[in-house]
């Protein structure tokens, strides 16, 4: 009996336990359907996330290339240091700190920014690290979870002598607030900040790609997964096609170097830029990779502030490189006629003596401007002024491309000064300033100011018989598929232009350089230069120097204004400069040795202390 009850509870008790088996087993089986058949969308990319790591692929940034398709940005490799923070050990840290040999509170802080960033996600923890260095982390890397590495590249610059670093500009890390705020960014990438990596950025970097890694329990890398079609290749950046001549920009930079201003060679008759120098420059070699923060802290500091581009955003007054616009300007007004003749006692009385270098005498306009006659020009302003037209003169000039911006694709360009009733009475009050306020601005002083480039532009209105054409650095884009966007620069006809009157003033600059200020340097055997030199004012040290010029004068093809600051006469500063340019690119090579040399070794001359001839300006 006793028997009988026990085999009975045994029974029961193995059969409860074959249920609750049979229980467990269907619950554990119903999960499994759950979490793999059910939930699987869900789950799946958890799983994996646990087992996998993204890596973020930097693309190509995009080439650039001159006019005639030599290449002269392109990338070359560098090794970054990632870290994901989930799998980091601090502890690890001095040992990571040695390996690199920094400071250990340099990584630690350079760790945080990684956390503040993602905890989970890979990012940059330190960029273009020496190869010997990469090596002995690659080989420690079994000591340091959480660390891994990137081969990305930096910029290289293909024509060794080049510079172009307001042009072609720099790139730096992107700030904490801008790829937190983005998408297409991440910690340690980098960005265009000045010049042309600035305006095309969203051109140049092209779009990120991803990679996933398998990672062991220690977030140690096991190689790419490929199980997936997940991972997303990386797309280029789009290059870029400039109107700049190599050749004609080695030459610019090379008859700069040592001196203030700056140089724009300009085709006039689509506003291409051929060459563009601001001086002192400074070294995009030495800012294209980590910043070297001694050398930017040198930049910075230097007082000839050589981030500053003087070709765009110099406002300084154009002296008498503003008389052959202002030639055009009185045609136009009906204040002269070609014909008109202007007596010339040496000076021009107003209140005051106003002077004048050139000679005594009769002056039409074509001896005006050969002559630079201050007298003409100031009778022209006074009579604007007298007769309440000042806005006039103001729309006219602006139609001309002063007082504006002209849209080169390039940061900071600046409108300059050009006065008209308005901005007189902000300056010196309404209803508060007269004629002797004016009259200077006659032969391009006082108040008016330009950069050269604007001085360019109005150039090259002259020279194109009255189009003011719009400056632009890339002529084309093109895609990684081969897709070509053509540049669409703006060219518009100036309405109020006469073509004698055009003809008049191209005469006279010719005369500038064949009889006038322009002979001693400007003037080409075999090709028709035509110039005007100016030198302006300046109350802070020596006088300005100005050019600008055009050839070949029957069909011209180059435009270019020069400005050399605390030199003296624009005839022996400014001049051979652009002479130079001219020759080259017309040319294709320097002839006139003597003149290279001349303004290789320049020295600045007070304006007070040079022979009558070089004063005709």
């Amino acid at each position: 009996m006793m028997r009988h009850r026990r085999e009975k509870r045994q029974e029961t008790s193995i059969r409860v336990l074959q249920i609750a088996m049979l229980g467990l087993g269907v619950l554990i089986l119903g999960r499994l359907v759950q979490l793999q058949i059910i939930e699987y969308d869900l789950y799946s990319p958890m799983s994996r996330d646990n087992s996998l790591r993204q890596e973020i692929i930097n693309p190509a940034r995009g080439l650039i290339y001159d006019r005639n398709g030599q290449l002269i940005v392109d990338n070359e490799p560098i090794y970054s240091i990632t870290i994901t923070p989930a799998n980091y050990d601090q502890s690890n840290t001095p040992l990571l700190a040695d390996l690199l040999d920094l400071p250990e509170e340099e990584v630690n802080n350079r760790i945080e920014q990684a956390r503040a960033y993602s905890w989970y996600r890979s990012s940059r923890l330190f960029t273009e690290i020496s190869f010997p260095k990469f090596s002995l982390i690659q080989e420690n890397i079994w000591r340091l979870p959480g660390i891994g590495h990137q081969i990305e590249s930096k910029r290289h610059y293909a024509v060794d002598s080049m510079k172009a670093s307001h042009v072609l500009g720099y790139l730096r890390e992107v700030s904490e607030q801008k790829y937190l705020d983005s998408d297409n960014y991440h910690i340690g990438d980098k960005v265009g900040k000045s010049g042309l990596e600035m305006v095309y950025e969203e051109r140049l970097r092209g779009s990120l790609g991803v990679e996933y890694i398998r990672i062991n329990a220690l977030g140690q890398s096991l190689g790419p997964f490929n199980e997936e079609n997940i991972s997303e290749a990386p797309e280029k950046g789009n290059d870029l096609h400039t109107t700049l001549d190599a050749r004609l920009q080695l030459l610019a930079e090379d008859l700069m170097e040592g001196k203030q201003g700056g140089v724009v060679a300009m085709d006039p008759n689509n506003g291409a830029i051929l060459s563009l120098v601001s001086s002192p420059q400074y070294s995009i070699r030495r800012l294209s990779g980590r910043i070297d923060s001694t050398y930017w802290q040198v930049v910075n500091t230097d007082t000839t502030n050589p981030l500053y581009n003087r070709a765009i955003s110099s406002k300084q007054p154009p002296g008498s490189t503003f008389k052959p616009l202002m030639a055009l300007i009185g045609m136009e007004m009906g204040i002269i006629t070609p014909e008109t003749e202007i007596n010339n006692p040496g000076y021009y009385y107003r209140g005051r003596r106003y002077g004048d270098l050139a000679d005594p005498g009769m002056y039409d306009v074509e001896k005006a401007l050969e002559k630079s006659s201050n007298t003409f020009f100031f009778w022209m302003m006074d009579k604007i002024a007298s007769n309440g037209r000042l806005n006039q003169w103001h729309d006219l000039a602006t139609e001309f491309g002063l007082g504006r911006i002209n849209g080169i694709d390039l940061p900071h360009e600046t409108a300059g000064i050009l006065p008209d009733s308005s901005y007189m009475d902000r300056v010196f009050g309404e209803n508060r300033w007269g004629i002797g306020d004016i009259i200077n601005l006659g032969v391009g002083q006082g108040s008016i100011a330009a950069s050269p480039l604007q001085m360019a532009v109005v150039a090259s209105g002259i020279a194109n018989d009255g189009y003011r054409v719009q400056p632009h650095l890339v002529s084309r884009i093109e895609t990684p598929e081969g897709r070509v966007f053509n540049s669409n620069p703006d060219r518009k006809k100036i309405s109020w232009v006469d073509q004698h009157e055009i003809d008049i003033v191209k005469d006279g600059m010719r005369r500038v350089v064949t009889d006038g200020s322009g002979r001693w340097y400007a003037n080409l055997d075999s090709i028709k230069v035509a110039g005007k030199t100016g030198t302006a004012q300046n109350p802070h040290g020596r006088d300005h120097g100005w050019f600008i010029s055009f050839a070949p004068l029957e069909n011209p093809q180059i435009v270019v204004a020069v400005l050399v600051e605390n030199a003296g006469y624009g005839s022996i500063s400014a001049a051979p400069i652009a002479s130079l340019v001219i020759e080259r690119y017309l040319k294709g090579e320097i002839e006139r040795t003597h003149v290279y040399d001349y303004v290789k070794n320049f020295e600045p001359r007070d304006t007070n202390n040079s022979s009558s001839e070089e004063e005709e300006e």
